[in-house]
């Protein structure tokens, strides 16, 4: 293959691609379309030359054979009054004119047949514009509906990589992190403070708190069984400053808590 068929092949190509996307369907139907009624106006122009030329065949017909009758009946009148050769020119006269006449109405025949023809292609051309105009708003109409969903469907596909609906998701995730934290936070501070209750209620220190308050204010305490062979133990009275200093230290053990 040469260099120039190459680039003539090329440059088709390019020219081609160029023009299949400078195509707007709308625009082209509109031309189309008007391509279309100047077709019609040249086939109807040319229908009314060809009748026209039909008419004017046919006046000249009749008049040809107009004429041929009129040398007829000169020829009858020459050979009445005894002209004979008078009468000779005159049927040949007449003979000029029927030829002409027949003429005329084989040429008229067959321009009859070329006026219906077109005719008929007429009215087909008029019925095909008259659809034409017909489908030409639809299909405006429905390459506009799909231009308008190309578009919409360019505009949803390039959210993904847009900047603005990138960063409004980033923030959105952000929300959504803190909502978390913050829903973390305050379910281990509510566990901290029932923890805290807990302990408070179920303290062992304050069962033991009540138990020496009741064995200072002289309540019941708890002795072991005695036998007779054990020996009577003998009890040393309390000193009040030894518990007071134990109970000093409990309450700051508890204070600690």
């Amino acid at each position: 293959m040469g260099f120039f068929d190459r680039l003539s092949r090329l440059l088709r190509a390019n020219l081609n691609d160029l023009v299949s996307k400078a195509e707007d369907p709308g625009k082209i139907l509109d031309q189309s379309v008007a391509d279309m009624q100047s077709d019609l106006v040249k086939l109807r122009t040319a229908v009314a030359t060809a009748i026209a030329s039909q008419k004017r065949i046919e006046n000249q017909a009749q008049q040809a054979e107009a004429q041929s009758k009129t040398w007829y009946e000169r020829a009858e009148l020459a050979l009445k009054k005894g002209e004979e050769d008078l009468a000779r020119e005159a049927l040949s006269r007449r003979k000029t004119y029927q030829d002409t006449a027949t003429a005329l109405n084989n040429q008229l025949s067959s321009q009859a047949g070329q006026v219906d023809a077109l005719k008929k292609s007429l009215l087909a051309l008029e019925g095909k514009i008259a659809q034409a105009k017909t489908k030409k708003d639809m299909l405006k109409a429905r390459s506009q509906a799909a231009q308008a969903q190309e578009q919409l469907q360019s505009a949803v596909s390039g959210l993904g990589t847009n900047s603005a609906m990138a960063a409004f998701e980033q923030m959105e995730e952000k929300v959504l992190q803190q909502e978390a934290r913050s829903q973390a936070a305050a379910e281990l501070a509510g566990a901290d403070l029932e923890s805290q209750f807990a302990s408070l209620e179920g303290s062992e220190v304050d069962d033991e708190l009540a138990a020496l308050k009741n064995r200072l204010e002289g309540g019941p305490a708890a002795t072991p069984l005695l036998t007779a062979e054990s020996p009577t133990p003998q009890l040393e009275p309390v000193k009040a400053a030894e518990v007071d200093a134990e109970l000093e230290e409990l309450k700051r053990s508890i204070d600690k808590l």
